[in-house]
């Protein structure tokens, strides 16, 4: 299992954690997590035309023995005007993953975010090189 928020793991720099059980078979795992990642993909900041996954917004995923998703994410501000509907637009793209049994979402600052948490391909699409 991996611990820690996007940018600390060694093996995928700015990528959330992943945290697996040890019951689910290792081809189910890496269905899931694609399949998780997919739809993470499909939830966008709409003030940034990028997606919240390569923004870097996503810091932990959890799956625990029951296919129970827990997300540990951010804002890029924590006065973003879709504070309040973000984590839905979330816990909805990922309740509609095969095999999921669940979803929570929790809103953290702790680290805020900031830009280099960003994916190369969020900082293509913005242009920020």
């Amino acid at each position: 299992m991996t611990e820690g928020y996007a940018g600390e793991s060694e093996t995928q720099p700015n990528r959330p954690a992943m945290e697996y059980p040890s019951q689910v078979a290792p081809e189910e795992l890496d269905r899931l997590t694609e399949d998780l990642i997919a739809a993470l993909k499909t939830v966008f900041d709409p003030e940034i035309p990028v997606d919240i996954y390569e923004l870097g917004l996503i810091y932990k995923v959890d799956i625990d023995d029951s296919r129970f998703v827990t997300i540990d994410m951010t804002l890029t501000a924590p006065g973003c005007p879709v504070a309040g509907e973000m984590p839905q637009w979330v816990e909805n793209a990922i309740n509609a993953v095969q095999g999921v049994s669940g979803v929570k979402v929790n809103m953290t600052f702790d680290p805020p975010w900031d830009q280099s948490r960003m994916s190369d391909e969020a900082k293509v699409a913005l242009n920020m090189w």
